[in-house]
């Protein structure tokens, strides 16, 4: 037997038990008469395995709730016939009693950066508006072997530049809970399909947010996992040495699920108990200066996780603020044109990376024209690059080892940024653009990236759960942990998520 079928019949043993155990959990088990829209990814693969629902009538449920929400703009393609022939095709190897895979019928949307063979991979850009990569992405390899089905390609912040998902390309992805506002981005469509009931999980990509941010503003739980825990092979790239695909859903179990279905691991099924538990709050670098709304959101969640147990050690991590400012912007920028160059011609794309750049979006290519081309003004150089890879991360990294160790942490609890979802910018505004917290004007930059850049420059794994609400808009919190620790910070989320209030679904 060959080295890839071993790999997929490990990671079938290794979900498939798993799923009737973790589908029989107190609060998942759930009929599937009631709105099949409300459904995990775990019950809904549960009652697909069982003979309970029929795939096809899953699917048809969401497509439909995916066509009747088109204003919300989350999706770039998405192919009725398909979706409902593939999961078609589910129940008839049911009906022959055919061994199911671990996602038997799910239909899955992900970010339109990652490569599928059978619908266009547009990066959210003009330029691969019809491009048709020969071969799926090595995520959706595993996800489809599986038998997931693809749902379709959801919108995002065009070629994953921003924090917004205001696409001036293919239009402005709608925030559920209020569509005069962002998701975030840039895995904001996929965030917007999740939260407004289109689909139990799907997969985003974060560079520096992408996945965190518009789970944070949408009212989902995300993951973003260790670097290079998850494969990178078919991405459109941003900065691979930051780059990573992730899950994102409205229950942690669905997380838990796709992570072992990706990484052929035991599904994480038992959460972790509270009491005990130390949790890590660096006040100066992530809790100053937010908005009111979010500051109350976050105070709540440390006194929940205070009353299951758990205790809150105030403790400053140093240098972060100056370590990273060293660190994300040189690794982007640097490695933007490089890695993009390199995966246009592997692909056999339309266009090269000069193309490209020239079809880009006003807001997009400023920066790219600023930082990223060999005679750009601010080009970073090939020293302040080495320096980053070789001196500066290294030193973050063994900032953030340093602080779990001496201060005995799990996590560090943060907020994922410093404001409510903001009002979708008219126009569409570049990843400079400013926002207002507190009545004062604030660069987007600072705003967005301040809390979750320290983690993804370093490579941890970080997890986001809904804390709360504020004015009607969710409050994202996250949890990042040491490097390799996605298990166990899956085990605390599953616990931490039954101490917080669950947050209203969006009224669309």
């Amino acid at each position: 037997m060959s080295k890839s079928c071993n790999q997929d019949r490990r990671r079938f043993l290794a979900t498939g038990g798993a799923l009737g155990a973790l589908a029989a959990l107190p609060g998942l088990a759930r009929s599937a008469t009631g709105s099949l829209t409300e459904l995990s990814a775990v019950e809904a693969v549960a009652a697909i395995g069982n003979g309970e629902l029929r795939a096809e009538d899953y699917a048809r449920a969401l497509v439909e709730r995916c066509e009747k929400l088109k204003q919300l703009n989350a999706f770039i393609s998405l192919d009725r016939d398909a979706v409902l022939e593939a999961a078609r095709a589910v129940d008839q190897s049911r009906a022959r009693a055919a061994p199911l895979g671990a996602l038997s019928g799910l239909p899955i949307p992900i970010k339109d950066s990652i490569c599928t063979a059978a619908l266009p991979t547009t990066s959210g850009t003009r330029a691969l508006r019809g491009f048709r990569p020969g071969a799926d992405a090595e995520i959706w390899k595993r996800l489809s072997n599986a038998q997931a089905v693809l749902l379709g390609k959801n919108n995002l912040h065009e070629m994953s530049m921003g924090w917004t998902s205001a696409n001036q390309a293919f239009g402005p992805v709608r925030n559920p809970y209020d569509p005069a506002r962002i998701p975030g981005g840039s895995s904001g469509g996929t965030a917007a399909a999740i939260a407004a009931r289109m689909a139990p999980v799907g997969i985003g990509e974060d560079t520096n947010g992408s996945i965190r941010v518009p789970a944070a503003m949408c009212g989902i739980a995300g993951l973003r996992p260790t670097h290079g825990r998850y494969p990178g092979r078919g991405i459109v790239p941003l900065a691979p040495t930051l780059d990573t695909v992730g899950p994102m859903a409205r229950a942690v179990s669905d997380l838990c699920l796709i992570d072992a279905v990706v990484t052929g691991g035991p599904m994480v099924t038992a959460p972790t108990e509270l009491r005990g538990i130390r949790f890590g709050v660096s006040r100066r670098h992530y809790f100053s200066d937010l908005d009111p709304g979010v500051e109350l959101v976050m105070e709540q969640v440390l006194a929940r996780l205070r009353g299951a147990g758990a205790t809150i050690v105030e403790a400053e991590i140093p240098g972060l603020a100056e370590l990273v400012s060293k660190i994300t912007v040189p690794i982007i920028y640097y490695e933007a044109r490089r890695s993009l160059s390199r995966f246009l011609a592997e692909q056999a794309a339309p266009v090269d990376f000069t193309q490209l750049v020239e079809a880009l979006s006003p807001d997009i290519r400023k920066p790219i024209n600023e930082w990223a081309l060999a005679d750009s003004p601010k080009a970073i150089t090939d020293q302040a690059y080495q320096e980053a890879i070789q001196q500066f991360r290294p030193a973050l990294q063994a900032t953030w080892r340093n602080y779990f160790r001496e201060h005995r942490v799990a996590a560090v609890v943060a907020p994922v940024v410093r404001m409510p979802a903001p009002l979708i910018p008219d126009p569409p505004a570049s990843p400079g653009f400013n926002v207002e917290i507190n009545g004062i004007i604030v660069p987007a930059r600072t705003a967005f990236a301040r809390n979750i850049a320290p983690s993804s420059s370093a490579g941890l794994p970080s997890i986001v759960l809904p804390g709360g609400m504020t004015n009607g808009l969710p409050v994202g919190v996250e949890f990042d942990g040491p490097e390799g620790s996605d298990r166990e910070l899956l085990a605390l989320a599953l616990a931490i998520e039954r101490v917080l209030d669950p947050i209203p679904a969006p009224q669309v």
